[in-house]
């Protein structure tokens, strides 16, 4: 394999599985609250594991030596590099215990409206998808293209899991975090918007 693919495969190893993740944590939470180690081991086998074997299994079709422009090079680095930026702010911002699910399993803690959570709701899942397509201009495959639209549809659906879930553990202050905060797409001036609004 090529040196783009190789990135490609570590950012598909390293990104694929995080809906999967989520999928088996958010539905049951309730369940896993009773047995949060228990919790965290599921939900690792249950989607590192079979992204593992998959990778495996296709990546002759997910990483054949297809040649990327140099602008899908050039691009597809930077999105990569963007991610890694964004997650080092979130990991921050939220600390390793909140980043891997601990206060959805406690039930407890408080809303992030700090830091990159005063611009945007989700800015892992935004790194995410940046990463995600970042290693696909790398990889140059249609099959990393079809596996990617496939990850965005788990994706969206473990957001909303994941809404849901805030809403009922904060009610209220949730939904106005909501519409005072966009969920992708950052605020630029979160602190002058704040003012205006609180005029």
């Amino acid at each position: 394999m090529t040196f783009p693919a190789w990135i490609a495969a570590i950012v598909f190893f390293m990104q694929l599985p995080v809906p999967l993740y989520w999928l088996v944590l958010h539905p049951a939470k309730s369940f896993w609250r009773k047995r949060r180690n228990a919790a965290f081991v599921f939900a690792l086998l249950l989607s590192w594991l079979p992204v593992t074997v998959l990778l495996v299994i296709f990546h002759r079709e997910l990483l054949r030596n297809v040649s990327p422009s140099r602008w899908q090079m050039a691009l597809g680095f930077l999105l990569i590099a963007l991610e890694v930026w964004m997650f080092s702010r979130v990991r921050r911002d939220l600390g390793g215990a909140r980043l891997v699910g601990a206060t959805e399993l406690s039930g407890g803690g408080e809303i992030a409206r700090s830091g990159i959570y005063a611009r945007m709701r989700h800015p892992r899942y935004t790194g995410s998808f940046l990463a995600i397509l970042g290693a696909c201009l790398l990889a140059a495959t249609p099959a990393m293209w079809m596996t990617a639209a496939v990850w965005t549809l788990l994706m969206r659906t473990s957001i909303a899991l994941e809404e849901q879930e805030l809403r009922g553990r904060f009610g209220d202050s949730y939904l106005d975090y909501c519409r005072r905060v966009p969920g992708f797409i950052p605020r630029l001036f979160p602190h002058r918007q704040q003012k205006l609004a609180g005029r």
